[in-house]
């Protein structure tokens, strides 16, 4: 009877093991340094100080899947061939496809610009160094590879996620305030002196700061936190700074004590100018209203089993509808003419190199994480809050955070209305694309959300 119970015991036990074990899920994190040096080009001038470092921070998600990976850099924006060369060195890196690497510029503007495109049609023009420093940006894409591979080998397996939100007060405003005949009657910058532009109500905004974190059994691997503003107090003097929400980041991870990774939401019309004069001052003041919400919003969270089978990756790839004052010709012929200044040689470069892509076939992507009820969306360009608002109203029920300024290539991109409402967002220097692009790009985000 005892050898046929151990038969039994062994037999069961050989079932188990042939049993199909669920999927795993593990997280590696990675950062690097994204600091230009001092004399490299910032967004408006050479870098001449360094006020706090810029960084480079991202996770990489392992199941039975291919990895999927995800990274926020300190940049006022990465587009073009750039953005093309950072995407294949981390899906490179990661063992995986460009499709499934998305990386987001915060936007902040005393950081780089990473687009080695537009950098050429300067250089051929006379402006070779000036807005772009390429060796710079192919360092920095090597770290960033590096980093990632090192992260491979220290992934902890995800046992559980976390969400949590909380309201930010007193930062966000719509930059966008209307007047008679449904025009923009003033805008309402980064930075506003103006007593009206002030005065006016804060608009329409996404008030909410949003926490998803990552976790190994009982302990925190990573917090990724979302929020919808342009992220400048004063800046444009060559400062380099991650402004008030790098500051916020970083205070809040040295609190924490684990990895806390940024994204700037859709946040093309919003920014903090009805609370921000653009004193030094303010900086910190905004700092410190925002970590109060990051804060709040990680007290806040709630946490649910995950395992792999949980995961989903959707990615598709759209093109852009051109602005229609893209044209080829003219857009040469400035950048050809002694009378141009360079400032407006670099418009140029820039609209003709977003042309010439699109004209190549270059489509940008739209992509969305889901994790149970949990969706990271990734959307391209500097888009206008509607979309964000939108795709959140697309699932109700569910807790959706946008990531925007992925492919800075294509500018602002503004709703179907508000081109041709005025203001500086649909105007020909700041919009590489044209009213149909909201038809275009709301398809796209119901697709990858799944509706």
């Amino acid at each position: 009877m005892i050898r046929i119970a151990v038969l039994m015991m062994l037999t069961g036990l050989m079932i188990q093991c042939k049993q199909p074990q669920p999927p795993s899920l593990r997280i590696g994190v990675f950062s690097f340094n994204a600091t230009p040096p001092i004399g490299s080009p910032v967004a408006y001038a050479m870098a001449r100080s360094i006020q706090d470092s810029l960084k480079g921070k991202g996770i990489v998600i392992l199941s039975d899947e291919k990895p999927v990976v995800i990274c926020a850099v300190d940049w006022l924006g990465i587009a073009n061939q750039g953005l093309e060369a950072w995407r294949k060195a981390l899906a490179d890196a990661a063992g995986t496809g460009i499709e499934r690497v998305s990386i987001h510029a915060l936007h902040q503007h005393d950081g780089a610009r990473g687009d080695y495109t537009t950098a050429r049609i300067l250089s051929k023009y006379g402006l070779g160094g000036w807005r772009y420093d390429t060796a710079f940006i192919a360092g920095t894409i090597q770290e960033s590879a590096e980093a990632l591979t090192r992260a491979l080998d220290h992934a902890l397996e995800v046992t559980h996620m976390g969400y949590g939100q909380a309201k930010v007060e007193k930062v966000a405003s719509n930059r966008r305030i209307m007047g008679q005949g449904g025009k923009v009657a003033i805008i309402r910058w980064s930075r506003t002196t103006d007593s009206a532009a002030i005065a006016a109500p804060e608009g329409l905004i996404d008030p909410w700061l949003k926490s998803v974190s990552f976790w190994n059994g009982n302990e925190p691997v990573v917090n990724l936190i979302y929020y919808t503003t342009h992220p400048m107090s004063h800046y444009g003097q060559g400062d380099v700074s991650s402004d008030f929400v790098g500051i916020a980041r970083e205070s809040q991870q040295k609190e924490l004590g684990f990895p806390q990774i940024y994204f700037s939401g859709a946040g093309g019309n919003i920014t903090a100018g009805k609370y921000n004069d653009g004193s030094p001052e303010r900086r910190y003041e905004l700092a410190d209203r925002v970590e109060k919400a990051m804060k709040q919003a990680w007290e806040n969270t709630e946490k649910i089993p995950v395992g792999g089978s949980d995961l989903g990756w959707n990615s598709v790839k759209v093109q852009l509808p051109l602005g229609p004052h893209l044209v080829e010709e003219e857009l040469i012929a400035q950048l050809e003419s002694p009378e141009t200044d360079s400032l407006e040689k670099f418009t140029a470069a820039k609209h003709l190199a977003w042309l010439n892509r699109t004209n190549e076939g270059h489509s940008v992507y739209v992509s969305a994480l889901n994790i149970q009820n949990i969706w990271l969306l990734n959307l391209p360009g500097e888009l206008f809050v509607e979309y964000q608002l939108a795709a959140q109203q697309m699932r109700p029920q569910d807790f959706v955070c946008t990531a925007a300024y992925e492919e800075y290539g294509p500018g602002y991109i503004c709703t179907e209305t508000a081109y041709g409402q005025g203001g500086y967002e649909d105007s020909e220097r700041a919009s590489r694309v044209g009213p149909a692009v909201e038809g275009v790009l709301m398809e796209a985000i119901g697709e990858v959300l799944g509706k």
